[in-house]
């Protein structure tokens, strides 16, 4: 086996939860993602939609329990010395289908062998093996060290705030607005006023966000009070009364992987043109949302395909994007919204 050795470092990650083209939801998460080489490694699973065991919703003996495995000082939970690397982020049954690889020692050093899709108790490594994926050797002392900072006593930074504070003036937006955001996993709550909110509330927000009607006065009040509070709250400017819209802007807005790490990096639209770039190959689709004449909203899916890195240029049918019109890029971990220009 090979001698050369890879870096392994966490950091964290997201599934963006959102709500569909076809009416359906799909679930936010939060988790730890596994860096090897400076580099997440689900890039290099191109069209998985997949969570690690270290996600921040599972609970605390679970996910004290995950750490244990990956850290060799508990048996590994399927077959033939196998962890799960990568699980589906709506459930957690092995049926759905799971990355999972060999976690051993090799004397002082960590090795992660045998990349698979598996979805059963065993894995065919002839049929559904990862090729080109590890072996990784890890220096053990590193890599004790950066999952032990997660363990309940370690340094870890905290979890994040899934919670969001909803503002504006049109109380019926607001209230779907917020039933969508918990329908995902996202804690949601709807006020005019933030001065009288206890400050322990006040740290629990991830995320503001502004209706178009309420004014910089207000505005203004609202950073204050959380300014006054030591919170740091990511603030979100809504762009129109589209509830899937508004999702997308807040969770963009409650991402805290960092930029560099990030696959969806850009999205601008204009000239009947969608400019996406991104950082590694993934499947991206592209979702216009429209308001008419008489504010009705029109949905309509322009673009789903495979993409390799870089920059794009995607047609995009104008019929799908006259008058007021936005896009959503969305793609495994990240989600970007940009208004139609001209």
């Amino acid at each position: 086996m090979s001698a050369v050795y890879a870096t392994f470092g966490l950091a964290p990650a997201m599934r963006a939860g959102g709500v569909l083209a076809d009416g359906g939801y799909q679930v936010h998460r939060d988790f730890m993602d596994f860096i090897v080489d400076g580099r997440p490694l689900l890039f290099q699973l191109c069209d998985l939609d997949a969570v690690s065991p270290l996600a921040s919703d599972v609970p605390p003996a679970i996910f004290t329990a995950q750490l244990r495995t990956l850290l060799l000082e508990a048996p590994a939970p399927l077959a033939d010395g196998r962890c799960v690397i990568y699980g589906c982020p709506e459930c957690e049954g092995i049926e759905c289908g799971a990355v999972t690889a060999v976690i051993e020692r090799d004397g002082e050093d960590i090795v992660w062998r045998d990349f698979a899709w598996q979805t059963s108790d065993t894995a065919d490594l002839e049929l559904n093996g990862y090729r080109g994926i590890g072996p990784f050797r890890f220096r053990g002392e590193s890599y004790r060290a950066e999952l032990e900072r997660l363990l309940p006593d370690g340094d870890a930074a905290a979890p994040p705030r899934r919670r969001v504070l909803l503002i504006g003036a049109r109380v019926a937006v607001l209230a779907r607005l917020a039933a969508a955001l918990r329908s995902i996993g996202i804690g949601a709550d709807i006020t005019q006023d933030a001065s009288g909110v206890p400050v322990e509330e006040l740290l629990g927000y991830g995320a503001v966000a502004f209706g178009r009607a309420v004014g910089e006065p207000e505005r203004a009040a609202i950073r204050a009070a959380f300014e006054a509070a030591g919170a740091e709250a990511a603030y979100v400017d809504g762009l129109a009364p589209i509830v899937p819209l508004l999702v997308a802007q807040i969770e963009h807005a409650l991402d805290r992987g960092p930029l560099e790490l990030r696959r969806l990096t850009r999205l601008t639209a204009s000239g009947g043109m969608a400019c996406v770039e991104v950082t590694s190959a993934c499947r991206v689709q592209l979702v216009a949302y429209r308001l008419d004449r008489l504010y009705r909203t029109h949905t309509r899916e322009v673009f789903d395909g495979l993409l390799e890195p870089g920059e794009h240029r995607i047609a995009v049918d104008g019929r799908a994007v006259k008058g007021r019109s936005f896009l959503v890029a969305r793609t495994m971990g990240g989600v970007l919204v940009a208004p139609v220009v001209g």
